[in-house]
């Protein structure tokens, strides 16, 4: 995930080069007289990696318009924390100032997407981020499994 303003714009910068990389590739594959089939199978990690990056920045751009996922059951806290600061167009080391924590802190905790996050420390970003969360509770769709038992399986005696 693409964090911040300069991350994004090395993954720009790479992006653009790893087309050109890819297309002189190609074309020295295809100037040693490899068949199509032979080209495509040497440059699709080229292509699936380009496209990894794609992904990223877009993600990145998406967000910097405001255009946020929808959020279930907190999977995905930390993500999230992430990119709301980046949909309201804050640095961490505006963040940082705000929740009166050093920017290192910050970037730190954001690599790690807030792995293992607390709710009241979450609460205390989100009030930083001047974001409230609302959260409502929906029944299932269906009912959760019943879990069984294996009939073929046998208890052991104490």
């Amino acid at each position: 995930m693409i964090r911040n303003e300069n991350e994004y714009q090395e993954a720009v910068r790479r992006l653009r080069e790893e087309r050109a990389r890819l297309n002189d590739h190609k074309a020295h594959l295809e100037g040693l007289g490899l068949a199509h089939d032979e080209v495509k199978r040497a440059i699709d990690p080229l292509r699936s990696f380009q496209a990894q990056l794609a992904e990223e920045v877009e993600s990145y751009e998406r967000l910097k318009r405001g255009d946020l996922d929808e959020m279930m059951n907190l999977h995905g806290l930390g993500h999230g924390l992430v990119a709301l600061r980046i949909a309201l167009g804050l640095t961490q080391r505006e963040l940082a100032s705000r929740l009166g924590v050093h920017e290192s802190q910050v970037s730190r905790d954001e690599r790690n997407e807030y792995h293992n996050i607390t709710v009241d420390r979450a609460s205390r970003i989100l009030d930083a981020l001047g974001v409230r969360m609302r959260s409502l509770f929906e029944q299932p769709l269906a009912p959760p499994p019943t879990p069984t038992l294996d009939p073929t399986m046998k208890t052991q005696a104490a």
